[in-house]
């Protein structure tokens, strides 16, 4: 590629000026920055950069600042979808190597505690180092081995979200390097301006390089419960009844899955089950039950000391408020840590089967409650009626519980569903192709626009900046604003693909 004298002088200062662990010299290294997750996309960089320091963070966007056309993105562990961490002929920079490990526990207001922590940190790295302590934060996402930095600037949802709202609604404190190369602390008193930016901001403001987590005393095990479904209604009213319902008188953690009505391993009965030992009785399901069947899945927290049979007792209450299918309930006492890493041994898994690093697509969207039934109907019973060998989730969280001065877009309803269609390359009939994949999401998302549903596309990557405008709707002027206010070069994360 063809490189401008000055952004050349640039690259020769930044090498000389800080410590830089890792450059990308070799085939390898550029390789590992010119791809992610989704392994569709595939944009080379100028280099892919391992620093230490955040303050030689900063220099590097000091110098990119001041050069022709150099961009920079921040790359966590590369778990985007859509090639949203890289930049084409720019700087990559190595987050994970950024003030690792450094991680420090903050006591505020007598008995609150925050996690200090890296924006690089993996999430279960931060689990793991807060377990220590007796303590965990309090919302989590289902997949633990993403970065810090990487759900603060998206939103970071997950079963806890109905009562605790997001990662971002979660975090106290923020160390941000700006589009200037300037090093700032924020929080909801300091710099809000640029706290609130960052928080949902998708890396335009700043990368994270710090924050302080809020976290809180941390259970010892919990009762993993899975309910089968045949009645998409049902099925909705009562996760809608658990959301809502006073803490302390529903579960703790709350999803829901969706499963063909059908033998396959992957994609039907089969994956139900939470033990080996544990079978799923078809006969059970009657036969006017639609394509697919739809699993609450629950979780109540509990300590080692505490009583079984309370707990038993407990359990059986709520579940008696529910609709389920009787006999398909399924069971499991596991620890707190394993419960938060079960992805984790999901990934082990799809990695045995060669599933995980195919080249696969995901589509996440938020939709009001109003549309879900609706959707069902034309995605889950009819698009994806023959699974789409990985997981598909639909879950309702509470709009109240997400801090609307973040950067993040909602639906409207107080009440909406997070659906996520997370494709692994798992066998299923007939297994689409990548192009079958992206047609399908075309189709899932025309399905939203011409119904008029309330909806809001997640870690999603437009192609052009009036789609971006459409979907931050009433928030792109203060988005757009603060742009110009901490990145007026457009130099961070480029491959969001939103300014210029």
């Amino acid at each position: 590629m063809a490189i401008r004298v000055g952004t050349l002088i640039v690259i020769m200062c930044i090498i000389a000026a800080i410590d830089v662990q890792g450059i990308g010299a070799s085939s390898t290294y550029y390789d590992l920055a010119a791809k992610d997750f989704g392994g569709i996309v595939s944009v080379r960089p100028l280099a892919f950069l391992a620093i230490s320091k955040s303050d030689d963070l900063a220099r590097i966007v000091r110098l990119a600042y001041i050069s022709d056309d150099l961009t920079v993105a921040a790359r966590g562990n590369g778990h985007s979808i859509n090639g949203q961490a890289m930049a084409e002929g720019g700087l990559v920079i190595d987050m994970r190597s950024v003030e690792s490990g450094h991680f420090g526990l903050v006591k505020a207001n007598g008995s609150t505690y925050y996690a200090d922590v890296p924006g690089g940190a993996l999430w279960e790295d931060v689990l793991d180092w807060c377990l220590a302590q007796g303590l965990s934060p309090r919302s989590n996402t289902d997949y633990l081995r993403l970065t810090v930095g990487g759900t603060l600037s998206n939103a970071g949802v997950g079963g806890h979200t109905f009562r605790f709202g997001p990662q971002t609604s979660n975090v106290a404190e923020l160390e941000v390097i700006t589009g200037k190369g300037q090093r700032v602390v924020c929080s909801e008193k300091e710099n809000a301006e640029l706290f609130f930016g960052a928080l949902g901001g998708l890396g335009q403001f700043g990368i994270i390089t710090r924050a302080q987590i809020l976290l809180q005393p941390a259970p010892d095990m919990v009762r993993w419960i899975r309910l089968v479904y045949t009645d998409f209604d049902e099925f909705t009213q009562d996760a809608e009844s658990l959301v809502t319902a006073p803490e302390g008188q529903s579960f703790d953690y709350i999803e829901g899955i969706v499963v063909v009505n059908g033998d396959d391993p992957f994609n039907g009965w089969p994956s139900v089950p939470l033990h080996p030992n544990q079978t799923f009785n078809s006969d059970l399901i009657p036969q006017s039950a639609g394509p697919m069947l739809y699993c609450l899945e629950v979780t109540l927290h509990y300590k080692k000391y505490d009583s079984r049979t309370a707990i038993d007792v407990t359990v059986d209450s709520l579940l008696r408020q529910l609709r389920y299918v009787e006999g398909l309930d399924f069971q499991a006492d596991v620890s707190y840590r394993d419960f938060l890493l079960r992805v984790k041994w999901e990934e082990q898994a799809a990695r045995a089967e060669g599933a995980w690093d195919k080249p696969h697509r995901w589509l996440n969207i938020f939709l009001s409650r109003t549309d879900i039934a609706e959707f069902d109907h034309a995605a889950f019973k009819t698009i994806l009626k023959d699974g789409i060998g990985g997981r598909l989730l639909v879950y309702p969280v509470l709009r109240r519980n997400f801090d609307n001065r973040t950067s993040l877009v909602l639906p409207e309803a107080e009440i909406f569903y997070i659906v996520s269609i997370l494709r692994l390359g798992l066998p299923i009939p007939n297994e689409p192709s990548v192009g079958r994949m992206i047609s399908q999401d075309k189709e899932i998302i025309k399905v939203c626009e011409d119904n008029a549903f309330d909806y809001k596309l997640y870690l999603w990557n437009f192609e052009t900046q009036e789609e971006w405008k459409r979907h931050f709707g009433k928030k792109w002027g203060m988005f757009a604003r603060r742009k110009m206010m901490f990145d007026p070069k457009a130099i961070l994360s480029p491959g969001q693909n939103i300014f210029t």
